[in-house]
């Protein structure tokens, strides 16, 4: 019998750009959805985890680099 995995949505975060989300679909096991509130990242809990923590230390090495640091 093959079990089920509960799969759980995440909005995308502004400023998040599509090179980020193409690293982000590459590394983790994610799908995205476009919902009528805008795109959602479908997964397991402990991806979108990961997901997130990837996508807001992306964030702030772009952020990081633009301000010349």
């Amino acid at each position: 019998m093959v079990e089920e995995k509960e799969l759980f949505e995440m909005g995308v975060p502004n400023g998040v750009g599509e090179q980020m989300l193409a690293h982000a679909f590459e590394k983790f096991d994610i799908k995205l959805e476009q919902t009528e509130w805008g795109p959602k990242i479908l997964g397991e809990y402990d991806e979108l985890v990961k997901v997130r923590e990837f996508l807001e230390t992306a964030i702030r090495d772009r952020l990081k680099e633009l301000e010349g640091e």
